[in-house]
């Protein structure tokens, strides 16, 4: 069982600039269409836990429904999925240990961990196995940052990278969990 979190930031670690937007994104030319590799990563986790926030973001785009497996969505307000969306959405709520079980027991074991505020949050838990960063070398000088505070420090270690579009830069890290006391 892992949880993953595969996400663009820009050069300076933010996820979205100050006006929560994420144009950014596609500012580096693309002529051939390069997923940058997320095709490969969908192929390896089983659903995806966003938040609400996310969702919204994800549902403004222009385009059809980008995730081919079960979106889990963490939201405490949300008391409906949107309509037509009923077999790809699945709304859940609670201590994120728990959710995180109840979606294992259903079977679903590799999980994509999207969006600001829930990977802040799966951090402060320390239940984040693998992050895949993908950086964007544009500074935004603000915005909404990846990262949070934490109440202790999380070692991860670097096993990856690679570079796209002659500009963009992926990392891969791994949880280093070999100093943590048992």
């Amino acid at each position: 069982m892992s949880n993953i979190v595969y996400i663009a930031t820009s050069l300076d670690g933010y996820i979205a600039d100050k006006n929560n937007k994420i144009d950014w994104l596609h500012e580096v030319p693309n002529p051939e269409g390069s997923d940058m590799g997320f095709g490969n990563f969908m192929d390896r986790i089983d659903a995806l836990v966003m938040g609400r926030n996310t969702l919204d973001m994800v549902l403004s785009f222009d385009c059809e429904w980008p995730y081919p497996k079960p979106v889990f969505v963490l939201s405490n307000t949300m008391a409906e999925v949107p309509a037509g969306y009923e077999d790809k959405i699945f709304l859940v709520k609670g201590e994120l240990k728990d959710v995180v079980g109840q979606i294992n027991a259903q079977g679903f074991n590799s999980l994509y961990i999207d969006g600001g505020v829930t990977i802040q949050n799966f951090l402060k838990e320390d239940m984040i196995d693998e992050m895949i960063i993908t950086t964007i070398p544009t500074l935004l000088g603000g915005g909404i940052s990846l990262f949070g505070e934490l109440a202790a420090p999380l070692k991860f270690k670097h096993v990856e990278s690679q570079q796209f579009l002659g500009c963009i830069v992926q990392n891969s890290f791994v949880r280093d969990k070999s100093l943590i006391p048992s």
